[in-house]
C-alpha cells in the first residue's frame, strides 16, 4: 500500500482542549504534541507498527480534527462507513490523541456489548503505552487500569476516569462525560426485532444527561435496519418527527463511491467486492456496504406497494340523502374490524381496530387503524374492557362506522355486550356483528393483501404511517413470530368487503362483420297510406 507523507498543518488549540487547559501550555503536555493534527499522530502509530495509513483513514482523520475544532457549541457527529472498513481501529486512536492533548478529558466509550467496550479499552491502552506522543499519559499506579477503564495521568481529580467503556445496555445514571463515543451500538443484537430498536434509542436519549453542555457526541457504524437509528429520513412508526440523528454532521463512505470506484483499492479491489456482494446478498450489501438502510431480508408485503393518499373524510347531508365522501370520492362500503385483546402495554397482543373504505370503482382505502391500550391506573374505576369498548366506540362515532365486526374468538367472547353497551351510551349508532374465525391468521393475512397489493389498489391514509401498521407489514414473514395484530384486523376488513361491479363506460356500437355499413332508415313512417304504399 501507498504510504501517506505527513503534511503540514495549522497550529490551532481546538476548542475541547481550551476548555479543559489553561491558556498558557503546561509542561505536562509537550509543544510537539499540542500541535500534532489527528492524521499525523495516526499516521506515526501506523509508521511504528509498519504500516501505511491509508487514504480512507486519512480522510477519516482530517474529518474527525475538523469534528473537534468546531465551534458551532455542542459538537455532534456521525461517521458512517462500510464493514471491516477500520473504524473501531480509527476511533481507538481518536480516543488516544484527545487525551495525548488533553489528559483532564473524561471519555465514554459506548458498545452494543461490555465485551466489545473491553476491547476498546484495551486498543486505547496499547497506544497509551507505546505510542511515543502518549509518554506523558502514563499514570503512576498501574491499579488505574481496569479491563473497562483507565485513568491516565491528570492534573484534575476527577471522579470519573479518562475512559470508560460500557454495553449500551449498562446504567450510566451518575456518569459525566465531555466526549461521548457510540461505536457500533446498532447491531443484529441491539436491532433485530421493532423493540429492540426502540429500546436502543431510549437508552441512547439517556446519554443527553451524562455529557457535558460543550461537549463532543461521535457516533460510528453501520445501518443494521430500515429503522437504522442513522436513517436520514424520520421513521414515523417510532413517533419521529426528524430523524434520530438530526442535526449532526454526517461523513458517509461506502465501499464503492459515486463514480463505482472502490473506497480502500488496496484492500478491496473491485472484484473482491463484486464476489462479496455475491455471497452476502444484495440487501446486505445495500445495508451494510453501501450504508443506505434497508431490510436485511426479503420483504413478503412491501410498504413500497401501497398508494399513500391524504384525503380528509367527511359525511354530506342534503336533499334527504347522506353520503360519505372520502375528498372528491363517494365513499359506498365501510368495514370496520376490530380483533380484541387486553392490550397490555407493551406486553402480550396488541388490539388493533381498522377501518377500510370502498368507493364506486371498488378501490381499498385503509383510512384509520388504531392499536387500543387499557390504562393499568385506572383498572380500579373501569375494567381493561370497558375502556378498550370505550375507545372502539369513539373510533366508530368519529368515522361514522355503520357497523364493527368483533372477532369473537377467545377473550373477545367478552367484548360484544360491553361494546353496545359503550355505543349505546355514548349514542354511537352502529352495529356489532360477532365473527368466529376458523381459519389459519397467515392464510387470512395473504389471501387479503396479495391481490391488491400486486395491483396497487390499496390505498393507505397519511396518519396509518404514523403508527406500527408499516412497521409490522415490513417485517412480516409468514414463517416469523413478529407482530401480526394490525395486519390481522386490516385484513378482516378487506375479506369481508363484497365484490363490487365496477362502472365501465358505454362502449360505441361496431360492426363485428367484414364489409358491415350503417344503415340510414327514413323518418315518418306511414302505417295507413292513401294510395296504398308509403311514400
Amino acid at each position: 500500500m501507498r504510504a501517506v507523507g505527513v503534511t503540514a498543518m495549522p497550529v490551532r488549540m481546538p476548542l475541547l482542549v481550551d476548555r479543559a487547559m489553561p491558556p498558557a501550555r503546561t509542561a505536562c503536555v509537550p509543544d510537539l504534541v499540542l500541535d500534532m493534527g489527528f492524521a499525523q499522530f495516526a499516521w506515526l502509530w501506523n509508521h511504528i507498527e509498519d504500516r501505511a495509513l491509508p487514504d480512507l483513514h486519512r480522510t477519516i482523520a482530517d474529518w474527525l480534527d475538523g469534528a473537534v475544532s468546531a465551534e458551532d457549541g455542542a459538537r455532534r457527529a456521525l461517521l458512517m462507513a462500510f464493514r471491516d472498513a477500520g473504524k473501531s481501529t480509527v476511533v481507538g486512536l481518536f480516543c488516544a490523541w484527545l487525551l495525548a492533548r488533553n489528559p483532564d478529558l473524561r471519555i465514554l466509550v459506548l458498545a452494543a456489548e461490555a465485551e466489545l467496550a473491553r476491547k476498546m479499552t484495551r486498543s486505547v491502552r496499547r497506544l497509551i503505552e507505546k505510542h511515543p506522543a502518549c509518554r506523558h499519559l502514563l499514570p503512576d499506579r498501574a491499579e488505574q487500569w481496569a479491563a473497562d477503564r483507565l485513568s491516565v495521568k491528570r492534573r484534575l481529580v476527577q471522579r470519573d476516569p479518562s475512559l470508560l467503556a460500557r454495553g449500551v445496555g449498562a446504567n450510566i445514571t451518575g456518569c459525566r462525560a465531555d466526549v461521548i463515543i457510540c461505536d457500533d451500538v446498532e447491531v443484529p443484537n441491539t436491532a433485530g426485532t421493532a423493540d429492540k430498536r426502540r429500546e436502543l434509542r431510549e437508552r441512547l436519549a439517556e446519554t443527553a444527561y451524562v455529557l457535558v453542555p460543550d461537549g463532543l457526541h461521535l457516533y460510528v457504524g453501520t445501518p443494521h435496519a430500515f429503522h437504522s437509528i442513522y436513517a436520514t429520513e424520520a421513521r414515523p412508526e417510532f413517533g419521529e418527527s426528524v430523524p434520530f440523528l438530526h442535526g449532526f454532521d454526517r461523513l458517509v463512505l461506502p465501499i464503492v463511491d459515486a463514480r463505482g470506484r472502490s473506497a480502500w483499492p488496496e484492500r478491496f479491489p473491485m472484484h473482491e467486492i463484486e464476489g462479496l456482494k455475491r455471497r452476502t446478498g444484495p440487501a446486505k450489501f445495500t445495508s451494510q456496504m453501501l450504508l443506505q438502510p434497508v431490510s436485511t431480508e426479503e420483504i413478503r408485503l412491501d410498504p413500497a406497494d401501497l398508494v399513500r393518499y391524504d384525503a380528509p373524510l367527511a359525511l354530506h347531508e342534503g336533499n334527504n340523502e347522506r353520503r360519505l365522501m372520502l375528498g372528491d370520492r363517494r365513499i359506498v362500503g365501510a368495514r370496520c374490524w376490530w380483533d380484541p385483546a387486553f392490550g397490555r402495554p407493551g406486553k402480550g397482543d396488541a388490539s388493533v381496530i381498522a377501518l377500510v373504505l370502498n368507493d364506486e370503482d371498488g378501490g381499498h382505502f385503509l383510512h384509520a387503524i388504531q392499536y387500543l391500550r387499557h390504562e393499568p391506573a385506572r383498572v380500579a374505576a373501569k375494567s381493561e374492557v370497558e375502556q378498550l369498548c370505550e375507545q372502539a366506540a369513539r373510533f366508530a362515532q368519529e368515522h361514522h362506522v355503520p357497523s364493527v365486526t368483533l372477532e369473537a374468538n377467545g377473550i373477545g367472547k367478552t367484548f360484544p355486550g360491553v361494546l353496545r353497551n359503550a355505543m349505546a351510551t355514548m349514542g354511537v349508532g352502529a352495529a356489532v356483528i360477532e365473527h368466529h374465525s376458523r381459519r389459519n391468521k397467515v392464510e387470512r393475512i395473504l389471501e387479503a393483501f396479495d391481490p391488491v397489493m400486486a395491483a396497487r389498489q390499496l390505498n393507505v391514509h397519511a396518519s396509518v404511517w404514523r403508527t406500527p401498521f408499516i412497521q409490522e407489514m415490513r417485517e412480516w414473514r409468514p414463517s416469523s413470530t413478529a407482530r401480526d395484530d394490525g395486519l390481522d384486523a386490516v385484513a378482516g376488513c378487506i375479506l369481508s368487503a363484497p365484490v363490487r361491479i365496477t362502472r365501465m363506460p358505454a362502449a360505441p356500437r361496431t360492426t363485428w362483420h367484414a364489409g358491415g355499413q350503417p344503415l340510414a332508415a327514413r323518418a315518418g313512417f306511414n302505417p295507413f297510406p292513401r294510395h296504398g304504399r308509403n311514400p
